[in-house]
């Protein structure tokens, strides 16, 4: 198995959100995890990162094979996790050119492994916009800059947080068909989403976490979608 988090509890000073989450995320897969508001996927990939806060208090994460738990965010990158944050946080000093050319490539990465080159042709609407400042492009194009500038470090896993929000419907399913691009080439996908739509496009399995901070519900994407009670009573759709 690529990542695997067992029994894991997490929280933070006031309040202890994550109990006992249980998953595996098997190599070259693409698995979404689902929820409301509040009920914990952004602390739970925060924490798979290494991302403090949130804290580790019990429960393990392993990743082929080798122990990450409570291991700072740096040595889960050397790992080959990267990770797009919740509302992009590019280099808004700095060109997109610099914002993919500033992170550091694994020492282990492959040949085959990303460049300027590819991620330009896989978006190519960064090329356009390679000398400008980060901070001039649209929430959209700082979304791609984001995906860019993680596959530029030759990850093995790809981590993403909420990559939908705030996106408009045409800029959305450029990055939908990007990320289903990405979800059969090969390349481990973990999605935290409250866009279920788009979860369900790009996931091959799925992962409901319910107002108790517990895994409700997991399994085949397909499934789930065609589930309407299950969907009405943990995503209110």
């Amino acid at each position: 198995m690529t990542l695997h988090v067992t029994d894991l509890h997490v929280g933070y000073q006031t309040a202890r959100v994550l109990h006992g989450v249980t998953f595996e995320l098997p190599e070259g897969r693409a698995v979404a995890v689902l929820g409301r508001n509040g009920m914990g996927k952004t602390t739970l990939v925060r924490a798979i990162c290494g991302l403090r806060p949130p804290t580790i208090t019990h429960g393990t994460i392993t990743f082929e094979g080798s122990d990450l738990t409570r291991k700072p965010s740096h040595m889960v990158s050397r790992a080959g996790i990267a990770f797009v944050p919740q509302g992009r946080r590019v280099f808004g000093s700095l060109t997109t050119l610099e914002n993919l050319t500033v992170v550091p490539r694994r020492a282990d990465a492959s040949e085959s492994a990303w460049t300027v080159d590819r991620v330009f042709e896989f978006f190519p609407r960064l090329a356009e916009r390679q000398r400008s400042m980060a901070r001039s492009l649209s929430g959209g194009e700082q979304q791609m800059l984001a995906i860019g500038r993680a596959l530029m470090t030759g990850p093995r896993l790809l981590i993403m947080d909420e990559p939908s929000e705030g996106l408009a419907p045409a800029v959305l399913d450029v990055i939908q068909d990007r990320l289903a691009e990405l979800s059969v080439s090969g390349l481990s996908v973990l999605i935290a989403e409250q866009n279920v739509d788009l979860a369900l496009e790009i996931a091959e399995h799925v992962i409901l976490i319910d107002d108790s901070g517990t895994v409700a519900w997991q399994g085949p994407a397909p499934d789930l979608a065609v589930d309407t009670v299950l969907l009405e009573r943990h995503l209110s759709i």
